[in-house]
Formats: C-alpha cells, sequence, structure tokens
C-alpha cells in the first residue's frame, strides 16, 4: 500500500520532482532500454556492475564448455581455459562510446571487455601485448595525461578501431579466440 505524503514542504519537494522526473527519466517509448533483459544492470553502482560483468563472463564462458575458476589472488578475476583473465564490463555512456575502465598493469594474460547495449552485446579479447600497444601507457583514467596506474579503452558502439577487430567484437568472435586456449 503506498504511503500518503503528509508533510506540506515534503509535497512540494515531490511536486518539483516529478517536474523534474522528465529531464532525467525517459518515457518508455523514448527509453532505448525499455523492455531490454540487461536494462536492470544500469540501476546497480559501478563497482557491483563490474561484478555483474564478470559473473555474465564466467557465466558464458561455462555454458560454451569452457573450464573457468576464480583467481587465487587480486591480479586477475578469472581462470579461464588455463589464462589469467581480467574481465571488464560497460554500458554505453550517454557519448554512445563504451568506455572499460580501471585496466592497470597486473598479472593477467588477457582483457576480457564486455559492453551491453539494451539488445545486443559486443565483447573483445585483448591480449596484454595489445592493451600495451593501445591502452596501457597510452589512455590515462586519472592525473591527465601524466597517470600511470589506470588507463581506459574508449569504444564507439558499432565502431571500434581498426586496431580492435581481431580481438572480436561479437561474442561468437570472442568465443573463437578464447575456445583455443589450452586449459
Amino acid at each position: 500500500m503506498k504511503k500518503a505524503i503528509t508533510d506540506p514542504d515534503v509535497r512540494m519537494l515531490a511536486s518539483i520532482a516529478a517536474t523534474l522526473k522528465g529531464d532525467y527519466v525517459k518515457i518508455d517509448a523514448e527509453d532505448p532500454w525499455a523492455g531490454s533483459p540487461f536494462a536492470w544492470i544500469r540501476t546497480q553502482a559501478s563497482r557491483r556492475r563490474g561484478k555483474i560483468g564478470e559473473q555474465l563472463i564466467a557465466g558464458w564462458c561455462a555454458a560454451k564448455g569452457l573450464d573457468v575458476v576464480g583467481s587465487d589472488d587480486l591480479e586477475s578475476d578469472r581462470i579461464i581455459n588455463g589464462r589469467r583473465v581480467e574481465i571488464k564490463f560497460s554500458t554505453p555512456w550517454n557519448t554512445g562510446f563504451y568506455k572499460f575502465q580501471q585496466l592497470r598493469y597486473q598479472n593477467y594474460d588477457y582483457a576480457i571487455c564486455l559492453g551491453i547495449s539494451p539488445f545486443d552485446a559486443d565483447c573483445w579479447v585483448l591480449s596484454k601485448k595489445i592493451l600495451r600497444s593501445h591502452v596501457l601507457g597510452h589512455t590515462p583514467q586519472h592525473a591527465g595525461r601524466s597517470g600511470k596506474d589506470t588507463f581506459w579503452l574508449t569504444v564507439k558502439v558499432g565502431k571500434p578501431p581498426p586496431w580492435l577487430r581481431s580481438c572480436g567484437g561479437t561474442l561468437a568472435a570472442a568465443y573463437e579466440i578464447i575456445r583455443k586456449w589450452r586449459a
């Protein structure tokens, strides 16, 4: 049962909030996430979204018959078919880009970057060599161009840079890379 607001100041605040809502919340007809099975993920805090991304990749890999176990340290998220993997997750930012954040120089062999759009998914499997060539040391996340410990990968949804094409793109293409790893 709905509880009625009795305090006049709270009612006034609620009225103002109702007028502001349209600036921040799209009605279903305008919301590209309306009806998406992934929409609920966007309501979660950033750290929780990262964990959900890890669980999505781990569950998907396991469902595809790959060997998946948790990492025994904080340097990687999972061990998939014998490879140490860091998993990054993003939904499109308002600018139309995925931003895979907090990529670091840590002890992992590959980074799997999962991008979820309302009714589609993109997935790239990047070796440490490719990360060093294009991300680590090149695209600092903090402290401007002098940032040295965290980096991010920015990918335009539907238009990845040419160097990223060999790293997957679709889930099927990402799977073809991962399945070749020896457990």
